[in-house]
């Protein structure tokens, strides 16, 4: 059985509104009345925040909280003073680590949000900017609210804030794009002071509007240019790939400590409309999420913490997949033993399968660490089948 007491624990706050919902996006957002938010909806989805955390005290179970994410929608659409407040309800009953690092999401729109320094006195320590691209006609058609030179201020005004941990979220692959629009995107935000990028390739999902309407996308060939020049091109700005889609510039700021919990499949509680979290008991590893639409969370969460609406077990067999669906998106993998004290079985469950794909290259031979090859990362979802349960 797992030990919930090796288990890291982090928090996730959803904030599910937006000003207008993005045709790719399939994330629980929704678009606020022309008219915006009012401070009593603002006020009554904090309270309701605060209820909800605080009735997921059990499942704490005295671990502290080493990392908060606050995820939307657009959070910089509530205010620096409500999730002072909130911290300050959440800090006088359960215990938050020392250097708890607290990642905010924001919109570059100059009027989705206040002075970024209102935030760092808030207490959040991490910015996550959505800025997609730098292109005007793609912004426009991905429904971007705002534009190339927004973008460019926020980042600027964000380092002039204090934010030393940056991170500027970027998509590659974008309709009719070429390798040398995306790199000019990259060019633009690293000179403007990212020195965190979350690099990633638009996908079409369902549910969205890109899915209904899907637009014109690079074929194979143009997007491994894209990547492989990318790719090059950060390391020629001294940025280093940790993750799949993340990579940091290490002489000047670090991972996400929050996102490393996640791929080191660690605990997360999880608050907001429609979060979803994961926790570790002594007798198993159970996955759970929130009401999704935002009016019946709130009405749920009136007079108790809003509900779960499903908390379910990991059945066994599968936690070797789970891990490594995490794990292995690390470059660097993580140790060996995380494997039994996050999930409870024994390395032996699995010593065949490694044996074999190291024997295939595609996982290094290392005793102390799980980690793919560079191979292996580059055909990380082959890798990931061989630990499907039979």
């Amino acid at each position: 059985m797992p030990n919930p007491a090796l288990v890291p624990l982090s928090l996730y706050l959803h904030v599910p509104y937006c000003i207008r919902k993005c045709p790719y996006c399939d994330f629980n957002s929704h678009a606020v009345p022309q008219s915006g938010l009012s401070t009593g909806l603002e006020a009554a989805y904090f309270q309701t925040l605060a209820r909800d955390v605080l009735g997921q005290l059990d499942w704490q179970q005295t671990r502290p909280i080493e990392t908060v994410f606050i995820g939307g929608g657009t959070p910089s659409l509530f205010s620096a003073s409500g999730y002072a407040d909130l911290f300050r309800q959440l800090r006088d009953q359960m215990p938050f680590s020392r250097d708890a690092e607290i990642t905010l999401e924001a919109n570059p729109g100059t009027l989705e949000h206040q002075p970024f320094a209102a935030y760092l006195a808030a207490g959040i320590n991490r910015l996550s900017l959505g800025v997609q691209t730098l292109d005007e006609a793609q912004l426009t058609r991905l429904g971007r609210v705002h534009d190339r030179q927004q973008a460019l201020q926020a980042i600027r005004q964000a380092r002039q804030a204090g934010f030393d941990r940056l991170n500027v979220d970027l998509m590659h692959g974008l309709p009719g794009q070429t390798p040398a629009q995306a790199l000019s995107d990259l060019q633009q935000v690293i000179d403007a002071g990212a020195t965190h990028l979350s690099w990633y390739q638009l996908t079409i999902e369902p549910n969205t509007v890109f899915y209904r309407e899907q637009p014109l996308l690079p074929d194979d060939d143009a997007l491994a240019d894209i990547q492989a020049q990318g790719e090059s091109f950060l390391r020629a700005q001294g940025f280093a790939q940790y993750e799949v889609s993340a990579w940091v510039r290490p002489d000047t700021d670090q991972p996400c400590r929050h996102n490393l919990n996640y791929w080191q499949f660690g605990d997360y509680l999880a608050a907001g409309a429609g979060a979803h979290g994961k926790i570790t008991r002594p007798e198993g590893i159970y996955r759970y999420h929130k009401t999704r639409l935002p009016r019946d969370y709130l009405a749920a969460g009136q007079a108790a913490p809003a509900p779960c609406i499903q908390l379910a077990a990991i059945d066994p067999d599968e936690l070797p997949f789970e891990f490594m669906l995490n794990a292995l998106r690390l470059t660097a993998g993580v140790p060996v033993h995380f494997f039994n004290e996050r999930t409870g079985l024994s390395l032996q469950d699995i010593g065949a399968i490694l044996i074999r794909l190291q024997a295939q290259g595609l996982l290094q031979s290392a005793p102390d660490q799980i980690s793919t090859t560079p191979t292996g990362l580059r055909y990380l979802n082959s890798v990931l089948q061989h630990f499907l349960p039979a």
